[in-house]
């Protein structure tokens, strides 16, 4: 098994001792931040080809990829993005097999470095049948951190269509799901809620 063999919320539930909730606007009061000009120009290109093309590997490509560099750049890359990489962590509980983003706060953009602070699942369709997967993900970076004596209280979580975007967060042992999903057209509002998660984060001590 791997992370993709995590299809359920139950899937999660029978594996790990977790709570999950979701009914919550996670995110309602972070401030939007505008897209570069850059970003906006391209987005206009890449979205409508990424929808025609259809695929996980065009919405990734052509959407996700550069929202996230985009993301990057907001932070003054502070953080690193790695995209595909095998992130193996604890085979004996299925927290196996690649990613397909993964942010982490270090600069080092050659090798991944702790700690692991955001997992982001792409999916072509169905927003649901990637949580169970990224969830796996999130306790895998959680367990990597602690692993390399680098632990983070609070871990992002992504799922997104690259036309669709719903974000999770892991606290402790608590999963909450965001009432809210957010379309690409609100990209101000998704680059504010990756830079607040961020920094989030770095207040509680990453």
């Amino acid at each position: 098994m791997s992370y993709s063999d995590f299809k359920t919320i139950d899937d999660i539930l029978a594996k790990f001792d977790v709570t999950i909730s979701s009914g919550d606007s996670l995110f309602a009061d972070v401030p939007d931040i505008p897209a570069s000009p850059e970003l906006a120009k391209m987005l206009d290109t890449t979205v409508p080809l990424a929808l025609n093309i259809n695929t996980e590997k065009a919405r990734s490509e052509l959407i996700i990829a550069p929202l996230l560099v985009e993301v990057r750049n907001l932070l003054e890359r502070k953080i690193s993005l790695f995209s595909g990489i095998d992130f193996s962590v604890d085979v004996s509980r299925n927290l196996n097999g690649f990613c397909d983003f993964i942010l982490s706060y270090s600069r080092d953009q050659a090798f991944l470095q702790t700690p692991v602070i955001c997992i982001v699942e792409a999916k072509n369709e169905n927003l649901k049948s990637g949580y169970a997967q990224c969830m796996a993900e999130m306790l895998a970076a959680q367990m990597y951190n602690e692993q390399k004596a680098h632990p983070v209280s609070w871990i992002l979580g992504v799922v997104t269509t690259g036309s669709n975007w719903k974000f999770l967060t892991l606290e402790g042992a608590k999963f909450s799901i965001d009432f809210d999903e957010y379309m690409i057209m609100q990209v101000a509002k998704i680059l504010g809620i990756f830079v607040e998660g961020v920094h989030h984060i770095v207040r509680a001590g990453a």
